[in-house]
């Protein structure tokens, strides 16, 4: 991490959600950014990589490009990447993982390339090689160049640090933050969420209305790397104090388990002081006191959860409650299912895109304020 000069930085998005990073990419201060299928990228330093570890809600990974050269056969591959300067990046005491792609070149085998690699690194470096290493290094090989990059991220974002619990089909915390982000959410309303699960969207929401930076309570794999300043990261890490909020964040579940997990999820994220989570079925559902905000639901879809014909008149009552209780707040439902969200009978905008998720299509549904 000595180098000065800067380089690329991949972050990584759900496929379809690209234009909506971008945007809190923007909002956060990074860029210029170029889209691609997956993610984005943009040119910067060791503290870009950081602090969008750090910041960024919406991105599932930071990639650093650092390095790339030309190579036709497998012995060019290994004497330049025994030039490469591996110690500017990696320490020889953390274990390593490498993953080869090879695509339209004249390497075309993915496993004696990695192989040459990781001698080069072993015999250069000394740093041991373990498949199961949480510290990741790609190395792409595409008409014939090689590009290396780290995972600086190490595992997942959507992993915050406080969801030990969690229910059959969670939403990630990445997905939920640009979905809100695409209901126009920016933390300055209440949100109600009727099926909350684990609490994902309520949590969310509040940390978002507190401010409460995404990667502030866990490990990221470029702590692991050379040149890594723990002094000058944990004064960026609690550089920002937590904002406060008169509002209140809501989470409905008629499974009491899930409930308890929310609420206990809550605290582990520290938002528990304006969320509120309660064992109630869809019947039971009232706006809450105060400004009006945002419904935001991710309601079984049947693929995976329920049988589908039942799910019709589960929908069908969610529209009924929200249409008649709920006027003047907005509603995001996300579903794989778009039969399911026509049941509700709500005045849904224009379609957004398909993303996937869980091996399964999902697409957030979104209202204008119900009148």
């Amino acid at each position: 991490m000595s180098t000065t000069q800067p380089f690329e930085i991949f972050l990584a998005a759900p496929p379809g959600l690209e234009t909506t990073l971008a945007e809190e990419a923007a909002e956060k201060g990074f860029g210029p950014t170029t889209q691609h299928p997956g993610g984005l990228s943009f040119m910067g330093g060791w503290a870009d990589v950081q602090r969008a570890n750090l910041e960024l809600r919406g991105a599932g990974r930071v990639l650093a490009r650092i390095g790339s050269f030309r190579a036709f056969h497998l012995a060019q591959l290994d004497k330049r990447s025994r030039k490469f300067d591996w110690a500017a990046f990696l320490r020889p005491d953390v274990p390593l993982r490498v993953d080869v792609t090879c695509r339209k070149s004249k390497i075309y085998h993915a496993g004696a390339a990695g192989e040459r690699i990781k001698r080069a690194i072993s015999e250069t470096l000394g740093a041991p090689l373990d498949d199961a290493a949480p510290l990741r290094l790609m190395a792409r090989i595409e008409d014939d160049l090689v590009t290396f990059s780290l995972d600086t991220s190490g595992e997942p974002l959507h992993r915050r640090g406080y969801k030990e619990a969690v229910g059959k089909a969670p939403m990630r915390e990445t997905l939920a933050s640009l979905f809100l982000r695409e209901c126009g959410y920016d933390g300055s309303e209440p949100i109600v969420d009727p099926m909350c699960g684990s609490g994902t969207f309520p949590i969310e929401a509040a940390e978002i209305a507190l401010g409460l930076l995404p990667g502030r309570a866990r490990h990221f794999a470029f702590q692991d790397m050379a040149g890594y300043d723990a002094s000058a990261w944990e004064a960026m890490r609690t550089a920002a104090p937590a904002r406060e909020t008169p509002l209140r964040f809501y989470g409905f579940d008629r499974d009491a388990g899930a409930v308890r997990m929310a609420t206990a999820n809550a605290a582990r994220a520290g938002v528990d002081h304006i969320t509120e989570f309660t064992c109630q079925p869809i019947s039971a559902l009232l706006p809450p006191e105060g400004p009006r905000g945002l419904v935001m639901v991710n309601p079984p879809y049947g693929a995976r959860i329920g049988n589908r014909k039942l799910l019709f008149g589960l929908y069908g009552a969610l529209g009924e409650v929200l249409r008649t209780q709920f006027r003047g707040w907005r509603v995001g439902i996300v579903t794989s299912d778009g039969g399911l969200a026509r049941a509700t009978d709500l005045p849904f905008l224009p379609g957004g895109a398909s993303v996937a998720h869980g091996g399964l299509k999902i697409t957030l549904h979104r209202t204008g304020v119900l009148r």
